[in-house]
């Protein structure tokens, strides 16, 4: 067993999955595509303030919210407003993994390393990613912050996942693509890695990931090697 680890608790929106799909049925509904990421970026906003606010709604509810706002202005809609949020969401179901994530995957269960995905969205979302790539088989459970109460970054988040998964903080590593969960996760006394698929700076204001790398298998290695 790598070190002290025994769980790998893995980000799911973004980390795992690959948005970009979400482009076209932004421009089918006469939106502009580049919209998806202010989309992204607001709705963890307001995920986040409500983790801040001591309370919580569904991703896709939150999201759903917030693209209202961003596409109501626009005049070229092809859609109803709220025939347009439909059409733009329902493609969350039918996301695909980056393709570095079964590789990656695999030295972590190769590794002897429990796999579960933890996700800001639902936990059935984040099994149907997987079993649509494939890779069930790879991961212990998928849990969701849905039932944690509160988002991550909040620590009751990580608390709740710890627990789900009996073990202690430093036995458990946090994997995603964003500083403010690596952070957090850093913060609750877990290991973090942050896959760094966009090259671009880590923040300074966040506490740096314990591992790092350019995808989802060098992090995996980085860990299996501490």
């Amino acid at each position: 067993m790598p070190g002290e680890l025994e769980v790998v608790l893995l980000d799911v929106n973004e980390t795992l999955s690959d948005l970009e799909p979400l482009r076209g049925r932004l421009a089918a509904v006469g939106a502009p595509g580049h919209l998806l990421d202010a989309w992204f970026a607001a709705t963890l906003r307001d995920g986040f303030a409500l983790a801040v606010g001591e309370a919580q709604a569904p991703f896709l509810e939150v999201g759903a919210a917030v693209l209202r706002t961003l596409l109501a202005p626009l005049p070229a809609l092809t859609l109803p407003l709220e025939q347009a949020v439909q059409q733009v969401l329902e493609g969350m179901g039918a996301l695909g993994v980056h393709p570095d994530v079964p590789e990656g995957l695999r030295l972590l269960a190769g590794g002897g390393l429990r796999v579960v995905p933890f996700t800001n969205g639902a936990a059935d979302s984040a099994a149907q990613l997987l079993e649509r790539a494939g890779l069930s088989a790879l991961v212990e459970r998928c849990l969701s912050v849905q039932d944690a109460g509160r988002w991550k970054p909040h620590p009751q988040s990580y608390a709740y996942a710890l627990g789900q998964c009996r073990v202690e903080p430093g036995k458990a590593a946090l994997v995603a693509v964003h500083p403010w969960d690596t952070d957090g996760a850093r913060r609750s006394g877990l290991v973090s890695g942050w896959v760094d698929r966009a090259d671009v700076p880590y923040p300074e204001v966040f506490l740096p990931p314990d591992v790092r790398g350019p995808d989802l298998p060098t992090v995996a290695r980085a860990l299996l090697d501490r």
